[in-house]
């Protein structure tokens, strides 16, 4: 038994289709990178990786058990079991893809802050968590276990009566793999570790509109707009960090947390409007709004019953209409890449840590065209 953390690392559940067994690759890899960068730190007792499989059994380091699932699946009464289990004090758990850009020395402090900590939860994002810590770690025996991750602040605050104590919002903190699309950002923006960049190199994207949408971001004269679950901390972000003009629906936070998606309960503007003229007017009048659009496309799909398998949500995130199944998100997939400017679809981290992470890559292109041409005024 010990008060240094401990980190757990759960990888799982992503693969079935070609699509989703490339980004199940690129977890693995991300994972790989979170496990050795916490550990080279020295502020970690250990770690565990939780998985359904046995395939990194060989490639872990050194320090790293693995817990392989051995009963269906259930993130809650899991990550209960493997606490209570292995006595962990203070847990430390992370989602395969949950902060890909967090360096050891970040990692290092979160670990020390709840190392020192009693009667708190860390985490990432309190209302939809990829990266949460518990101190104490028997506290999870107080609340219903949730089935994903998501919630585990929030009950942690109100069940067991733990201080919320959330990270500063970055990119860093925020940006997290949900999608391949999220692979597009990275390889195009950079800052993953060691192993995921390497895989990046492999990765196959059209990355042709984050550039556009990069070029906008630094443009005083462009409209950029942004659609889906984009959170007041975003928009206040890209308000101070953006050059161009904003136009903001946000729509449906907290959706997934609330199940909201699958009760059908889940409403959106856009979608009413979707549905009433069609894909292709659809975003010819988006084209009359903006210069580029980033489509967070989960609430449309919810309010519309679109049952769309995660592998056709994953090629329509690439913009791959081609390989989609359902006819509905084929469609509408080929309408966006037809459309009359630049449309980019994905999940939440699109119009969250994605899109803060292309600003900042943006600005240092910007920055290195900049002194390429010479125009930079020196200080009198």
């Amino acid at each position: 038994m010990t008060q240094t953390p401990v980190l757990i690392v759960f990888l799982g559940g992503m693969a079935g289709s070609p699509i989703e067994d490339r980004v199940g690759a690129a977890l693995a890899e991300a994972a790989l990178d979170l496990l050795d960068e916490a550990l080279a730190t020295d502020a970690f007792a250990g770690a565990v990786l939780c998985s359904d499989s046995d395939a990194l059994a060989s490639r872990l380091p050194a320090g790293v058990d693995l817990d392989l699932d051995r009963e269906p699946f259930h993130f809650g009464r899991r990550v209960a079991g493997l606490v209570r289990e292995r006595d962990i004090r203070r847990p430390l758990y992370a989602g395969a893809g949950a902060v890909p850009l967090l360096r050891g020395s970040d990692l290092a402090a979160v670990a020390r802050h709840l190392s020192e900590a009693d009667g708190v939860v860390i985490s990432n994002n309190y209302f939809s968590a990829d990266l949460v810590g518990i101190a104490p770690g028997e506290a999870l025996a107080r609340i219903e276990p949730p089935p994903a991750d998501n919630l585990l602040p929030r009950l942690l605050h109100d069940q067991a009566g733990l201080e919320s104590r959330p990270l500063p919002r970055s990119s860093a903190t925020q940006f997290n793999i949900d999608s391949p699309g999220d692979l597009a950002i990275l390889k195009l923006a950079g800052g993953a570790g060691p192993r995921l960049t390497r895989f990046l190199e492999g990765f196959d994207a059209d990355l042709a509109p984050y550039r556009r949408l990069m070029a906008a971001l630094v443009d005083p004269q462009a409209e950029v707009l942004l659609a889906g679950r984009v959170g007041s901390q975003v928009w206040q972000y890209l308000e101070t960090e953006t050059a161009c003009r904003l136009r903001v629906f946000s729509e449906e936070r907290g959706m997934q947390a609330a199940a909201r998606d699958s009760s059908g309960a889940a409403r959106s503007l856009l979608a009413f409007h979707l549905r009433e003229v069609g894909p292709r007017r659809f975003f010819a009048e988006l084209a009359e709004l903006a210069g580029v659009a980033c489509l967070d496309t989960r609430p449309l799909l919810a309010h519309l019953g679109v049952d769309a398998s995660r592998a056709d949500r994953f090629w329509s995130d690439l913009g791959c209409p081609e390989r989609i199944e359902e006819p509905f998100l084929r469609e509408f997939t080929a309408a966006a890449r037809e459309a009359p400017l630049p449309v980019l679809l994905g999940g939440h981290s699109l119009v969250a840590g994605g899109l803060m992470l292309l600003t900042e890559a943006a600005w240092r292109e910007e920055d290195r065209r900049t002194l390429e041409k010479g125009s930079v005024p020196l200080d009198p």
